[in-house]
Formats: C-alpha cells, structure tokens, sequence
C-alpha cells in the first residue's frame, strides 16, 4: 500500500496540532509508524488519503454500529441542520431522546445530556459526591473513564498505551481521593472500603473492560461490588461509554443482569456525533441542577443536530432487536477463525477475549483478566501483527490496550479476508 499522502499529512499536522493529532492514540506512537489520515468511510470500509481501503474494526471506536454513514442518520443529520445547528434553549427533541433512552434501559429514571463520555464520567461523580457528602472514590486500574482529573490514575486506553500513570496537571489532592483496584479483585476493592470506612461516594467500573483490550468480567465480581455498594451506602456507577447500546439494547445493565445507581453513556448514544449522558435513580439524580444543587451545564448540551442523529440510531436499534444477534454471531465467527489461525501458526501463546461485538487479541500464555496481565502480553508482537494487518487493508486498534469494535455492516466475506490476512500476517512477522 501508498502511504505518501498521509505521511504528507502528518508531517503538516505536526506543525499546528500536538503530536499532530486531536486525540493521542491516533499518533501510532504505541504501535510505531505514521497514522493513516482518513478521507472517507462507507458500511465496513475506511478510504484514506492515498485511497487505500480498510476493512474497519474500530467503529469509530465504537459508535458506528451500524457501519459508516448509515442512511438514515446521514439523512436525518441533513433534514435538521436546515432548521439550524443549535439553539441553546429546550427542544421537543431532547425529550423524545430521553424517553427513547429510558424505554430501552433498565433502572434509569432521569437522563441528562451532555457532549462527550468524560463529561458524563465527570458529572457522574459530582453527582455521586453531592449525593452522598463523601469525596472518595474507586476506579479500577486500566480503566478509562474519560480524561478529568480524578479518571487519570492509574488509567487504560491512550494513558495505559503512553505509559503515563503519574499525569502532570493532577494535583495530589485529586489523586488522594482516588482510590484504585485491580479488576476482578473484589478483596482488594473489600481491603480500600475498609481502610477509607465512611469516605467512599462511588465505585465507577467499565462492566466490561475496554481500555486494556476487551477484558470480562469475572462471575460473581460486578454481583459482589452491587451488594457491597448496598451495605456501605456506596453510589455504584457503570461507565457504559463503549458498552451502551452496543452490548444490548439496554447496554452491559441488560446483557450481565445487574443494576447501577447511575449509568454513563457516550459513543453509540450519539450515532458517531459527539454526545454524552448520564442517568439513573430519581433519588440520585434530582440533585442536579435545578432541580438539585449539584451544578451541571453546557451550552451545547441537548444539541438538535447530535440529538436527531442519536435518537435515528438507537430507534433502529430498539426496533430491531435481531442486529444484537447478529453481531454477536459475527463476532463469535471471527472469534472462531482466529483462533483456528492462531493455534495453527503455534509460534506465540495467545488470548482472545470477546463478549458481544466487543474482541481482543493478547499475545499471552496466561488469561487477561485485568490491566496487569494485559501489561504483561507481549504487546510488541501485537504492534508487528498491526502493522501486518494494516497493509493488507484490515485497520485494527492501534494499540493492544483497546478492544476492537464489530459493526453490522462486516459481511462474512470480510470476516474471511480478515482471518486470511491473519494467516498472511503471522507468516510475514517471525
């Protein structure tokens, strides 16, 4: 493959943008080389600047559900635009999208907008804190709640991927009232309640992990921090940024069966506009402003063009039910391939981890179950097999620390041609 354009692309970015990009993991700096400058994208395929094709296992990091402008999104994008791009006063909208969100949720009785996935985290656990009148909280290590303050110690995602866990610009005492966990380690998060009695205001978890690579809950874990959340008067949070409509209709609530005080939403919940929100009990959540005296606000919060395009989206979503299924069968299809490659090519010990149309590859002889045993894989080898891929047309996560995002326009044959590049790949890189 051509890759002048974009390596023409970066070089200019470089001069008026840091490190050339707007978010870092698009740097490549993880995986090494030049990052891929996009033009276009349509169903399953990114187009890049030198007009290379990519079978596409991002999403856009997960919204794009459906696939790349998706018809009706694109359309109902258009036809509101012309009524204008924003108002900054209240729309009929914006209640339609609440109520659409809360038919299709379990145990969310307000919403409130907002426009990005670190704003709900951010807001989440104001309100956890108003709520409650204690300032501490747990986050578990590797998990990426966004980039306020209080969310980057010990983070995943771009942090985990840049080696940073000490993040200048955070006070100590931001980072004293973080208290963090190992994932899948209920005594250690049992050891921290103890040792802070009376202090903690939430407990925020992704439920299923997607900043270290796609990682699982343990059975029993998310049950046990529900019930320790109940005893010790303990706000629980899912920050369902990534899994929010993509894993059910109702997000990881559904699918695993266990019931937040407040949920988190972002990516899906926008149909790839930049949209957040939080929700949850009536009791938590009529503390905010004005209701409440827990402030919240943004201007651009409840925006028609990201409401019409969120709402489109997950319409679809609640009216047919079967695209859940569907993915899931994708997913488990690529699953099955690459792991017949994999044990085929018998030079690395591996993992692949998946829950719904969420997957990871872990070049490890010993199960990934949180962000240390994630750490530990043999992340260079994934960076070759990247690499690898990215030539043969197949644009993975740039990064071992992200969980690959399935979307329902992948057909079979792409599913195929990626488990062939798989085979190509492997042969190229010992």
């Amino acid at each position: 493959m051509n890759f002048v354009n974009s390596k023409q692309l970066f070089e200019r970015a470089q001069q008026s943008i840091p490190g050339g990009v707007n978010s870092p993991v698009r740097a490549f700096k993880s995986v090494g080389g030049t990052p891929v400058f996009i033009k276009s994208a349509k169903g399953a395929y990114l187009y890049d600047a030198d007009d290379n094709r990519y079978i596409d296992y991002i999403a856009s990091w997960g919204p794009m559900i459906l696939g790349h402008a998706y018809e009706p999104v694109v359309k109902a994008i258009q036809e509101k635009a012309l009524s204008s791009t924003s108002f900054g006063a209240p729309t009929e909208l914006e209640i339609e999208m609440a109520e659409l969100i809360i038919s299709m949720v379990p145990n969310v009785d307000l919403i409130r907008m907002v426009s990005s996935g670190t704003e709900a985290c951010m807001s989440a656990i104001r309100l956890a804190r108003g709520f409650t009148g204690k300032n501490k909280i747990i986050k578990f290590e590797g998990h990426y709640h966004g980039h306020a303050d209080s969310f980057l110690v010990k983070a995943g995602s771009g942090v985990a991927t840049f080696n940073i866990q000490t993040v200048p610009g955070v006070t100590a005492g931001v980072a004293n009232d973080t208290l963090t966990a190992a994932y899948n380690d209920f005594e250690g998060v049992q050891e921290l309640v103890n040792a802070h009695k009376g202090e903690i205001a939430a407990i925020i978890v992704e439920p299923v992990a997607g900043n270290m690579g796609c990682i699982i809950p343990e059975p029993g874990f998310l049950e046990a921090l529900r019930e320790l959340c109940d005893i010790e008067g303990i706000v629980f949070i899912f920050d369902e940024v990534m899994t929010g409509f993509r894993l059910a209709a109702g997000g990881a609530q559904q699918r695993l069966g266990i019931r937040a005080d407040l949920v988190t939403y972002g990516k899906v919940i926008g149909g790839g506009m930049p949209v957040g929100a939080f929700g949850g009990k009536k009791e938590i959540m009529q503390h905010i402003a004005p209701l409440g005296n827990v402030y919240q606000a943004g201007t651009l919060s409840g925006n028609p063009i990201a409401m019409i395009a969120g709402y489109t989206m997950l319409k679809t979503l609640k009216e047919n039910p079967s695209i859940y299924k569907e993915l899931d069968d994708k997913t488990e299809y690529l699953h099955k391939g690459l792991n017949e490659v994999f044990t085929q090519w018998g030079e690395e010990p591996f993992r692949i981890n998946r829950l719904g149309s969420m997957i990871s590859v872990h070049f490890s002889d010993f199960p990934v179950i949180d962000f240390a045993s994630a750490a530990a894989a043999n992340n260079q080898l994934f960076n070759k097999y990247f690499h690898a891929m990215l030539k043969r047309g197949i644009y993975l996560p740039p990064s071992a620390f992200e969980s690959w995002f399935l979307n329902n326009a992948l057909t079979y044959a792409d599913l195929d041609e990626t488990i062939e590049k798989t085979k190509e790949s492997l042969a190229e890189i010992i």
